[in-house]
């Protein structure tokens, strides 16, 4: 759906040469036009206006000098720096441009009608006056010469296998008569030159003749390959044209054809048969074809017409058409109408063989114009929900155009179609965004058609339906009218006459205001024209343009945007600058258009296509070039997109990958972008999305989702991007239009939780106002049961850009119960018989359904009939409940509620034989209340309730209760139902504290037996747990004699010491025991120096001094020093292992980049640590290890672990067990300081001066040397454990590939416990000054 667009047009005016041109050929290298006359050549540069080089062929006597010489053939020879020219007289002339020489490099006695050369210019084929084909070589060195009318079929003739006669087969309509008719072949066309016509397929294999046959006088073609084998013959065509065009890509050959009432252009296969054709719009005998021609890229044909004459004195035309085809279709996309008299008569136009879409003219009068094309699509430009998103497509003298946002309508069908009276050219929609439905046409006489919506006439005589329309269809959709016809006034009549093409880029950009550019035909500058309507008194459709107003810019535009909120109109010219015109302002400035740095901005490259957009809060110009490169202002964002369009915030992008890309332009900055497009985005984002090959963006429906792509061969796909859907969820959730946003969250599978999640508060508040626009119960059902507790917001859906909103939640309860409990309060204010279903769902969705709830609301509605016509009954609830809930859940829980005639309901719809429940129901109904209750909740295996109910029941139930309450651990709960005092109460407590004694919970068990009066037992269970505080309380309560409280200290004191307790060992032992001398012994084992000399001195036994506490003192210094001494050596061995596993490991990684392959099995100094490079392997095969280890013992995974940490040498972990044990060397060390102090201080006490001085200096030099090691030891590069890849210029590939694989093959990743060095605390004070 596109539309063929003017990028700009050259001319060369009154080219200063004598003679008439009659033929011309491009010079691509050169970039000049070579022009023949019946003088000679005429070598001109279009862009200079400048004559380059003339060559007479009249004085070197090739051309008569009375002019009636002809140049049938002009060449460009690239190879040979040279021009081939040949002359009907028959001269084939080579002519060297630089010396001017000439050289005749052969002659044909009869003439030369037709030189034509391969694509590939190996070939040249002439055609002569007596009717022969002669092919010679790029050095005219003939191949072979044969009769250009032959006899035979070709090599391609179509073979018959006798399958039945023509008089057999099946004729259609037409009956059987037409196998007995006859076919006449009619002559050649009356206007027809009788001149033969050559053209090459593309790839040089092939072309095609057509000829005037001298036995018919029909004018047939025949196919030649390469090497001059006749292929095939035309299929007998009446009233075939001279013209013949083969399309580059091979598939199709085109000519025309004059049938009975039209003019068609036919195709014809390789193999000559008929393939396809459209009508031109015209009748029969009005115009003559003179050529046809194919762009290089075998997108557009290019047909030449010319009137015949009909009428004395009327004004004959030549008209140059473009025609293009999508979806089976042939448009006509331009008209180019010029005069057949005077100097504007067309005598030669091409196609330029490099830029596809460049057209060169040749006039009578030395004129030469070049027009270069692009595509465009002409949309709608509106962002409110009142623009139709109309997409316009030229067809000839009709506009097609489709209104997405009522209906998809694929091509060549259209909602609507405009009928002009001549063939359109362009196609725009006003800017301004209130009326952007609002279009205007320019057509080939230069006049201006606007089609206004509302307002007008209900039926427009211009304006037919389309695809939409049709008996008894009611169309919605509201039409345009013809506004008015405005013409444009013209300063020089004479211009029109030879450019029919005056104006380009028309854009409406105000109210009867139109900017047109129009390009200087003697320079390159361009105009930019203000077009205002003139008022007239008279209200009638025709009406006219004046330019008001006319800008000169320096520099040829070959673009215009205008912003349609801003009101901005950018200028691109042909050098890539980009210029900002200020039209609104008096003086009509045009200044530099810059970057958010301040600087001017040019591209690089002309782009075809240009959008102003807002990136971040500043207008930017985006660009898109031929070539696929995508700017934003002079930056190059990427170079893979094919199309682009700007809607709303929204940047959205087709790339060659096959992908649709969506980019949100509120927040986003240059450098957003540009990662966006160059990284892989996430498989579950919101920005990508796949799309078929080769489609391109038509459009975009505002304040929908809906993106309108067309595939490569015209047909139309819709797809909902999922930015675009949220984007548009999201603006009708915040305007609380929530039946939109569900029917599009339903329709397009957005998950419902999205309604809440998007802004709790907002939705919470408005819960009523959901309700009652959704008004669908099963909607509301719906939404239901899509709740979770998840937030999409942060999982599924997270915003582009974070909002400001903030979302609150509810502290005490979760999101699905807050939603439920505020819909059904909300549900039941509005009409709870309406919304009885969906209430019932709201009770089953919670996060713990209340189903006894919901079969009361049911049971209730059982015995009522439906008041309303919109409630439901009681089986239709219950129906629908058993789709929610499992039929046997749901009669568990009528089960609990203890209501037989709700059971009875609910068995009913399950699959339950009556036989299975009726009898357990009449034995349950026999029983008394609490005893039916026990047993209804016993088998619902509520035991908590079973117990409450039977404990109702009396005594005579209790032992049953109490085996309950053991067998299935319900003593807390127990103990509630019966008070302190009672007798239940305390065999409850007695079991309940044998359990915990059995549980090994000595301590709790023996204050559950406390509690009940239990001593016995309690004084146990405070013994088991060593708790001699409380078991002294329990004894002294048992009353015991002073020799049971003496054992039972010396016991307690064991207990204690086993526990690593000496100090309260040894207090029992004093207090309870009388025994201070086994206390003192118990602390002098415990370390406690001071609490052992206190003892002493208290009970007056200071012999104890000498003869226990001296030599306790002395051993413990002995035992400090040696334990000091071992652990300086653990500490130096392991750290100068350490150092050396590490520098092997270095040795490893240089020896892989410098090899540029790991080779790790076979290198020594990998043999010394494996673990460096088996680092993933080991990785794997230990975690598949410990995968396989974590269902055995806990001894086996600690066997496991100690060996994944083993200190032997070659381990693969040996750096992190070398880690792991220096660790523990310092932290062991570190908790030495307060013991170290206490025993300073008492051999000072005792005048052991020397031994303190040793050990203080001993624990010192520990110390100092473990503080100096940590930044060794722990260093930075180590605890993150990586590898910095090898980049740069003097990289190799090899060197990059070893780094990345040394990161791979690197042993793994530490526990995080040894990443980090240990803290050694150097406040605390645990020496002695004395001692220094």
């Amino acid at each position: 759906m596109r539309n063929l667009k003017l990028l700009q047009s050259l001319e060369f005016r009154d080219i200063e040469a004598p003679g008439t041109p009659q033929c011309f050929c491009l010079r691509t290298e050169q970039g000049t036009v070579l022009i023949g006359s019946e003088h000679g050549l005429v070598e001109v540069d279009p862009v200079t206006r400048e004559v380059r080089n003339e060559v007479s062929l009249v004085s070197e006597g090739f051309l008569p000098e009375d002019g009636s010489g002809r140049i049938v053939g002009v060449q460009d020879l690239l190879d040979q720096e040279s021009v081939c020219v040949a002359t009907a007289s028959g001269d084939v002339l080579l002519c060297n441009l630089s010396t001017h020489q000439l050289e005749c490099v052969g002659s044909v006695a009869s003439g030369i009608s037709v030189m034509s050369w391969s694509s590939d210019q190996e070939l040249v084929l002439l055609a002569t006056g007596q009717q022969t084909l002669i092919m010679m070589t790029k050095d005219f060195e003939p191949i072979m010469e044969q009769q250009i009318h032959q006899d035979d079929f070709g090599e391609s003739k179509f073979i018959t296998v006798g399958w039945g006669r023509k008089e057999t087969q099946f004729h259609g309509s037409e009956g059987r008569q037409a196998a007995f008719q006859v076919q006449m072949l009619e002559s050649a066309l009356p206007w027809d030159d009788q001149k033969p016509q050559i053209t090459w397929r593309g790839d040089g294999q092939f072309f095609a003749v057509s000829v005037v046959c001298p036995q018919t006088g029909a004018r047939k073609f025949r196919v030649w390959n390469r090497e001059f084998a006749l292929q095939s013959t035309s299929e007998p065509v009446a009233g075939l044209g001279p013209a013949l065009a083969w399309k580059p890509s091979g598939s199709l050959i085109a000519s025309t054809q004059d049938k009975l009432n039209q003019q068609d252009v036919v195709f014809f296969e390789k193999n000559g048969l008929l393939h396809g054709q459209f009508m031109l719009p015209f009748l029969k005998d009005e115009v003559k074809v003179n050529d046809l021609l194919w762009n290089a890229d075998s997108t557009v044909l290019a047909v030449w017409l010319e009137d015949l004459q009909r009428k004395e004195n009327s004004a004959l035309k030549t008209y140059v058409q473009l025609w293009t085809v999508g979806n089976y279709h042939w448009y006509l996309k331009q008209s180019l109408p010029f005069s057949t008299c005077g100097k504007s008569k067309i005598v030669c136009l091409m196609w330029d063989p490099v830029t596809p879409y460049r057209l060169h003219v040749l006039c009578q009068g030395w004129h030469y114009l070049c027009y270069d094309w692009h595509w465009t699509t002409d949309r709608s430009s509106g962002d409110n929900s009142s623009d139709m998103a109309n997409v316009a497509v030229i067809d000839g003298n009709r506009v097609l155009v489709t209104a997405f946002r009522q209906s998809v309508v694929p091509p060549p069908m259209c909602t609507f179609r405009l009928l002009l009276p001549e063939p359109v050219n362009q196609v725009m929609f006003s800017a301004n965004p209130q009326r952007s439905n609002d279009l205007a046409v320019i057509d080939a006489s230069n006049q201006i058609s606007v089609y206004k919506c509302g307002g007008g006439p209900s039926v427009d005589p211009t304006v037919k339906l389309g695809a939409v329309g049709g008996n008894g269809f009611k169309v919605s959709l509201e039409m345009p009218h013809l506004e008015k016809r405005y013409k444009i006034q013209f300063e020089n009549s004479e211009d029109q006459e030879v450019n029919p093409l005056k104006f380009n880029f028309l854009t409406w950009v105000q109210e009867d205001v139109f900017l047109a550019i129009r390009h200087s035909p003697s320079s390159a500058r361009s105009v930019i024209h203000h077009l205002t309507a003139v008022s007239s008194g008279t209200d009638d459709e025709q009406g006219q343009l004046t330019v008001s107003s006319s800008v000169t810019v320096d520099g040829v535009i070959i673009s215009l945007c205008c912003n349609s909120k801003t009101k901005s109109v950018a200028l691109q010219l042909a050098d890539g600058q980009i210029l900002k015109y200020l039209w609104e302002s008096p003086s009509l400035v045009v200044e530099p258009w810059k970057n958010p740095g301040g600087f001017p901005v040019q591209i690089p490259y002309p782009c075809t296509q240009t959008e102003l957009a807002l990136i971040g809060g500043k207008e930017c110009i985006l660009g898109l070039t031929d070539r696929c490169r995508f700017f934003i202002n002079d930056n190059e964002v990427a170079s893979n997109i094919t199309s682009f369009a700007v809607y709303d915030e929204f940047l959205l992008l087709t790339t060659h990958s096959h992908t649709c890309q969506c980019f949100c332009l509120t927040d986003a900055s240059l450098k957003t972008l540009q990662a966006g497009l160059s990284s892989i985005p996430a498989a579950n984002g919101e920005t990508l999305r796949m799309v078929e090959r080769g489609s391109r963006i038509v459009t975009v429906v505002p304040q929908d989702s809906k993106l309108i792509l067309q595939m490569p061969r015209g047909n139309l796909e819709v797809v909902h991007h999922r930015a675009l859907v949220l984007a548009q969820i999201r603006k009708w959730l915040d305007k609380l239009m929530f039946k939109e946003a569900f029917e599009c969250m339903r329709k397009l599978r957005i998950n419902l939780n999205l309604i809440y999640d998007h802004n709790p508060k907002v939705f919470l508040e408005n819960v009523e106002a959901f309700i009652k626009q959704i008004d669908s119960v099963n909607h509301i059902n719906l939404f239901f049961t899509e709740l979770k507790e998840e937030d999409v917001t942060t999982t599924m859906y997270p915003p582009p850009v974070p909002g400001p909103v903030m979302r609150s939640r509810d502290p005490e309860g979760s999101k699905v119960d807050l939603i439920c409990d505020a819909m059904r309060a909300a549900m039941e204010n509005i009409d709870p018989r309406k919304y009885c279903l969906s209430i019932l769902t709201s009770h089953v969705k919670k996060t713990t359904p209340e189903l006894e709830v919901v079969l009361q609301k049911v049971h209730e509605l059982q015995g009522n009939a439906p008041p309303a016509p919109d409630g439901v009954s009681a089986e239709e609830a219950l129906k629908y409940l058993l789709l929610l809930v499992d039929v046997n859940e749901l009669y568990d829980h009528s089960l609990g509620t203890y209501d037989f005639d709700l059971v009875l309901m609910v068995a009913e719809k399950s699959q339950k034989d009556p036989k299975e429940y009726l009898p357990f129901l009449n034995t349950l109904k026999k029983m008394e209340t609490n005893y039916q209750r026990f047993t209804i909740d016993k088998y619902l295996k509520r035991y908590e309730k079973a117990i409450g109910h039977l404990s109702r029941c009396g005594s005579e139930h209790f032992p049953e209760c109490l085996n309950l309450i053991k067998d299935k651990n319900l003593y807390n709960k127990a103990l509630k139902l019966y008070p302190p005092n009672s007798q239940q109460y305390k065999d409850i407590s007695i079991a309940y504290g044998e359990h915990l004694m059995q549980e090994h919970l000595y301590e709790p068990g023996g204050l559950v037996f406390a509690r009940c009066g239990a001593h016995q037992k309690a004084l146990d269970a405070f013994l088991a747990a060593g708790s001699w505080q409380l078991a002294l309380c329990t004894a002294a309560q048992l009353h015991l004699s002073a020799d049971q409280v003496a054992a039972l200290s010396r016991a307690l004191a064991g207990k204690l010491v086993e526990q690593r307790k000496h100090r309260e060992a040894a207090t029992v032992l004093e207090q309870y025991a009388q025994d201070y001398e086994e206390a003192v012994l118990l602390l002098l084992e415990g370390a406690a120096w001071e609490e052992a000399l206190r003892l002493v001195y208290k009970y007056n036994r200071l012999d104890i001094i000498e003869t226990n506490i001296k030599p306790s003192i002395l051993e413990a210094q002995k035992n400090y020093m040696a334990f000091l001494d071992s652990q300086t050596v653990s500490f130096s061995h392991h750290k100068e292992r350490l150092l050396v596993v590490r520098e092997l490991k270095e040795q490893a990684q240089r020896v892989c980049l410098d090899d540029g392959v790991s080779h790790g099995q076979e290198s020594d100094v990998f043999s010394e640590t494996s673990s460096v490079v088996k680092g993933s392997d080991t990785s794997g095969r230990y975690s598949h290890s410990n995968s396989r280890i974590s269902a055995r013992s806990s001894k086996n995974r600690r066997k496991a672990e100690r060996k994944k940490h083993s200190l032997k040498e070659g381990n693969p972990l040996e750096e992190l067990a070398l880690l792991e044990a220096l660790n523990e060397v310092v932290q062991g060390t570190e908790k030495l300081k307060e013991e170290i102090h206490c025993i300073l201080k008492v051999l000072i006490l005792f005048e052991f001066d020397e031994q303190g001085r040793e050990l203080q200096k001993a624990f010192e030099d520990t110390l100092q040397l473990m503080e100096r090691s940590l930044p060794e030891i722990w260093t930075l590069s180590h605890e993150h454990n990586s590898v910095t890849p090898v980049l740069g210029p003097n990289s190799t590939s090899n060197s990059i590939m070893a780094s990345y694989q040394q990161q791979k093959t690197s042993s793994p990743v530490l526990d995080a416990e040894f990443l980090i060095p240990p803290m050694m605390n150097k406040r605390t004070q645990w020496k002695l000054s004395l001692l220094e």
